[in-house]
């Protein structure tokens, strides 16, 4: 069994990603070795997404190039 990783509420912050319209807010939490928390600011208590950190690094990498824009 997966034991769930504790985080602690002042670790999240909101992703520089993330739009300043306040609608469609991301944040992930820092400080836990090699991976990269991410939730909805929404529903801040819900679920959040655990991702090894070179595979959030990849993703990061592919958003900046804009391999995921709409045509």
């Amino acid at each position: 069994m997966i034991e769930p990783i504790r985080i602690p509420e002042q670790a999240w912050r909101t992703s520089s990603y993330s739009g300043s319209n306040g609608g469609e807010c991301v944040e992930v939490a820092d400080g836990l070795t090699g991976v990269v928390p991410v939730r909805d600011s929404k529903a801040p208590h819900g679920p959040h997404l655990t991702f090894p950190h070179g595979a959030f690094a990849s993703f990061v990498r592919s958003v900046r190039r804009g391999e995921f824009d709409a045509s």
